[in-house]
């Protein structure tokens, strides 16, 4: 028998994601496989007995292997906990595995009251949506009237499975990875052996083979959803709703007589990821949701199919008649019910210009943004892989702004080589030929930890050894990420960025080795930069900005940082706001420091496409914004909108607000 005591460092723990990477793992191998935390002891082969386990991020487990592969398993087994089970918790956009939260999530702040017949909730999508009210209620599934089954279990398994493969596929084309990875799951939680144990002892009582399914879920659910951690205790829905998949199949209940068949404003207490997933967008307008946050499944469905969406509305919402006529304001998160003739009209001619808008950013996608008065701004996007770039390229990006390069360490369980890395580095440089390409270098740390980066587990991840500082600890994979970028730069127009930093040791520690490396590889030097993520580096930028070539704000980060508050977090994501003051200043002081020295300053935090931030951060005399693909053609198209000079003043006055939201209201006051 092998056995070892290993610390969790997934941010959400051992949530459905990483469970299934556990889980798919431990089924290779003949051994049993068990684990321990606390006094609990579960089957390391079961999806749900491992949700049940209740680890979270900094729990101590103990991984108990017996049986004739017991050395090869637990090797495997601790380096793929080590290296985070799949999770990838250095992106910059948010990936978090929706979480149900109670209705009563705080809503930002506002100066005046809402006006009557105006509730109130968070914007999760933008956009307006004009139109009747539908409430989505699920279908009765009722176990204790019925005689005979339409289908058997094994069958209706086999067709849930399918769905749910369907369903994947979908969400795959549509590029919402975290959405088919809840699906993945789903599916994952089919094949649990204890569930289904659980099943086939009821039915050997006599029990329906219906009734004992839901007997089986509900209790594992209940089990899950007592869990401390309301992260973990979330997945209790996970379980739900393929339960319910199931179900339906047996019972031969649809749920198409609830679905809309025109167009429609979806209003419902929560929506779960099929029910999210199967709505034809053709008769959805827009979402109102009173469970759940700006990362829930809805939000980022939502923001995907270019839909508006509020979340954490008042209860009240439900009470409204079925055909009600609202309007649903993604922007500033309100429903206005029954509103008078004129504002509904009006509300009406700003939908159609928003659509209009889209449409015709796209069809302008590849023409430079270039302002009123004659500013040309550089918008680029963040990518991640090689396939991002013809993307980025397809979308008019005029560049990639942040290439992030962990994709090519994750999920392995030894370091790239440095030709791996060139190979890459050399596609995305031919693929953008001469437009500029920025690359992070690793951005990981004891929040992500590697199997072959041994790391002591830190009780705050995020302000322990991360970015540069890793690296720097590191030489040689430091030194090899840097060959291969720098072997790469002359198929292109390739720069480094280094992430993290906080010190001017850090850069000239890691200037000094590219320096290095370019006289050893005989290459001409290539523009370097840093990141501003951290404040003592925004407030330190006069004194970076003469050993530099360029800043990139990363306003995720920053704001996180600046603000104290955990960007994961959905309870606060209301306060968790790039445009707070405090955050506009130290980006403002960074921009001045860098023309100053006549050095660029560019943003790749998700502010950059945020439609009320983008003249402000014109205004304080922003170079680039770097934003998420989807978001390249409607920043170009608003940026040509803009006189950059009006917008000066604006900005100047925006760092003397004292809140978030006031300066919300000049930008919205501005824009009319």
């Amino acid at each position: 028998m092998k056995q070892i005591e290993i610390v969790i460092q997934n941010q959400t723990g051992l949530h459905a994601r990483p469970a299934r990477v556990l889980v798919n793992l431990a089924k290779q191998f003949k051994s049993d496989i068990h684990l321990q935390h606390k006094n609990k002891w579960v089957n390391a082969k079961s999806m749900v007995s491992v949700l049940t386990l209740g680890a979270v991020c900094g729990s101590e487990i103990t991984v108990q292997v017996n049986g004739v592969d017991e050395e090869k398993a637990i090797a495997e087994i601790e380096s793929a906990i080590r290296a985070g089970l799949g999770d990838d918790l250095t992106h910059d956009e948010s990936k978090t595995i929706p979480v149900k939260i109670e209705a009563h999530v705080e809503t930002p702040k506002v100066d005046e009251a809402p006006e009557a017949g105006v509730i109130k909730g968070v914007g999760a999508a933008p956009g307006i949506a004009v139109g009747p009210v539908f409430h989505f209620k699920k279908a009765e599934l009722d176990v204790d009237d019925i005689e005979t089954l339409q289908i058997g279990l094994d069958e209706a398994l086999a067709r849930a499975k399918a769905q749910l493969a369907e369903l994947h596929q979908q969400m795959t084309e549509k590029k919402l990875g975290a959405e088919a990875a809840i699906f993945e799951a789903h599916s994952e939680l089919l094949d649990d052996p204890e569930l289904m144990q659980a099943v086939l002892a009821r039915i050997e009582t006599g029990l329906n083979p219906a009734k004992a399914w839901k007997a089986a879920i509900d209790e594992q659910a209940a089990s899950i959803a007592a869990l401390d951690d309301p992260l973990l205790a979330a997945r209790a829905d996970d379980m739900r709703d393929v339960g319910r998949r199931v179900l339906r199949l047996m019972l031969g209940v649809t749920e198409k007589g609830c679905k809309p068949k025109t167009p429609v404003i979806v209003l419902a207490r929560e929506l779960s990821p099929s029910d999210t997933a199967s709505f034809d967008p053709e008769f959805v307008l827009g979402f109102g949701i009173v469970e759940g946050g700006p990362t829930s499944h809805i939000a980022i469905l939502a923001r995907a199919l270019g839909l508006p969406a509020i979340v954490g509305v008042n209860e009240s919402m439900l009470a409204l008649e079925e055909k009600t006529p609202v309007i649903l304001n993604g922007n500033d998160g309100t429903l206005t019910v029954n509103p008078a003739a004129d504002v509904l009209e009006r509300a009406k001619i700003t939908q159609r210009r928003w659509l209009e808008y889209r449409r015709f950013a796209q069809e302008q996608a590849s023409q430079p943004a270039i302002s009123l008065d004659g500013v040309r701004v550089d918008v680029t996007a963040n990518a991640g892989s090689v396939a991002d770039a013809a993307e980025a390229l397809h979308m008019g990006a005029d560049g990639i702004g942040l290439l992030r390069t962990e994709f090519l360490f994750l999920e392995r369980t030894t370091a790239p080589t440095e030709d791996e890395q060139f190979a890459v580095y050399n596609a995305v440089a031919e693929t953008m030929k001469t437009l500029p390409v920025i690359v992070r270098t690793l951005d990981i740390g004891g929040d992500k930890p590697l199997p072959y980066i041994h790391l002591k587990p830190e009780l705050n991840p995020f302000l322990g050894e991360r970015g540069i500082r890793l690296c720097l600890n590191r030489p040689e994979l430091f030194r090899e990420q840097l060959r291969a970028i720098l072997r790469a730069a002359p198929s292109g127009n390739l720069k480094i960025m280094f992430p993290m930093v906080s010190d001017i040791a850090e850069l000239r520690q890691a200037r000094a080795i590219i320096e290095e490396l370019c006289r050893e590889l005989n290459l001409p030097p290539v523009q370097i930069g840093i990141m501003i993520e951290v404040p003592s580096a925004a407030l330190m930028a006069d004194i970076f900005a003469p050993e530099i070539d360029f800043f990139s704000i990363g306003t995720n980060d920053l704001t996180q940082y600046t603000l104290a508050i955990d960007r994961g977090n959905s309870a606060l994501a209301s306060k968790h706001d790039g445009l707070h003051p405090s955050v506009l200043r130290l980006i403002a002081h960074t921009i001045e420091s860098a023309h100053k020295h006549g050095k660029r300053a560019d943003i790749c935090g998700e502010l950059g496409s945020d439609s009320a931030a983008v003249p402000i951060l014109l205004g304080l005399g922003m170079d680039e914004l770097s934003v998420s693909i989807p978001s390249v053609p409607t920043v170009k198209a608003q940026v040509r909108s803009l006189k950059i000079a009006d917008w000066q003043p604006i900005a100047r006055e925006a760092l003397n607000c004292s809140t978030a939201q006031e300066v919300r209201g000049l930008v919205k006051k501005q824009l009319g």
